[in-house]
Parts: structure tokens; sequence; C-alpha cells
């Protein structure tokens, strides 16, 4: 009869993540909801955020869900207070303008909040990292 391994049948949801694996991945993220397309010809960049938004009603929530998700990322990686402060701001300006009807689509395809919020953390970890 074979001996197997208890380990090798493990599995887990959530594999543990490294700080980098995370960066990368919410980096990502916020690349797919604000940049991930380009407008041929043009410089103009978009993502799923602006193309979700126009679903009525539940597309703003989905995409707000997606952009509180890259908050809390941040806060796991060691953000400080007054930076989620911000980049709640950022998601609350979004959602606010976002849920109004053909303005607030416009207004996602310039705001970019989670690029922005990528910016703000970015920011913040490469001042850690250089202390």
């Amino acid at each position: 009869m074979a001996s197997y391994d208890t380990r090798d049948f493990s599995f887990t949801f959530s594999a543990p993540r490294t700080r980098a694996q995370r960066i990368a991945r919410i980096e990502t993220l916020a690349t797919m909801l604000d940049t991930a397309f380009i407008v041929p010809g043009t410089n103009f960049r978009f993502g799923f955020d602006g193309l979700i938004g126009l679903v009525p009603g539940i597309g703003d929530a989905v995409t707000t869900a997606l952009s509180l998700w890259l908050v809390k990322e941040a806060h796991a990686l060691g953000a400080p207070k007054h930076l989620i402060v911000r980049m709640l701001g950022n998601i609350a300006i979004d959602g606010v303008v976002g849920a109004v009807p053909l303005l607030g689509d416009a207004f996602d395809l310039v705001w970019k909040s989670n690029r922005r919020n990528m910016h703000l953390l970015r920011g913040h970890l490469d001042r850690e990292t250089g202390r």
C-alpha cells in the first residue's frame, strides 16, 4: 500500500502572498480598471471601470467594490491612515459623480481613481523603502 504525505493534498483558498506579490496584484487591478485599453490612433486610455460603469445601477457598485478592495490591500501593506483617507476620497468622488447618468460615465474615463490611488500608494512605499 502506498504512503501519502498529507501535505500533498492540502488546499488553501488564498495562498499567502509576499509584499511584492500583493503590490503587483493591486497594480494589475488598477491598470485593468483604469487604463487597460487604448483608443487606436490616440493616447487615450480607459479600462473596465468605464465599461462596467455603463451598466445602470450595478456597474458603479461593482467597480466601487473593486476599488475598495484595492484600499483594503493598501491598508494591509501598512499605508497610514491619512493615505487611506485620501484613497477613500478618490473613490467617493468617482462613485458619487460616476452615478450620474452620462456625465458620470464620461467622468469615469477621465478621473481614474484607481491609478490615482496607486500613485499615492507607490509614493508612500517608495518613501518607506528609502528610509
